[in-house]
């Protein structure tokens, strides 16, 4: 299982989950900012996704900047949630990624 904190404006906002490719992410209680997506307002009950979430496949990169991210650090093309903590901290926009141990 792996975990990252997602940040939002300097803020966190919740928990990324990975369990055997199902994917979970939860808001924190004490929350109370902006949704880090439309498509993911804040609530109190987790958003369960059977693959890679579509908000955070978006902040991927792509093309040439994907191919160099791959060979440099040595991540599988198919594992996003690595492909996620490798850039989360680089992405665009006002969201981060932080991987938890």
């Amino acid at each position: 299982m792996r975990k990252a904190q997602v940040i939002i404006h300097k803020s966190r906002a919740g928990i990324l989950e990975e369990n055997h490719s199902h994917y979970t992410f939860q808001y924190d209680v004490e929350y109370d900012g902006p949704p880090i997506s439309l498509t993911m307002p804040v609530r109190e009950a987790a958003y369960e996704f059977k693959s890679f979430p579509p908000f955070f496949d978006g902040l991927l990169p792509e093309g040439i900047q994907l191919e160099g991210l791959l060979k440099i650090n040595k991540i599988d093309k198919n594992d996003y949630f690595s492909q996620l903590l490798a850039t989360g901290l680089d992405l665009v926009g006002a969201v981060t990624i932080e991987a938890l141990n």
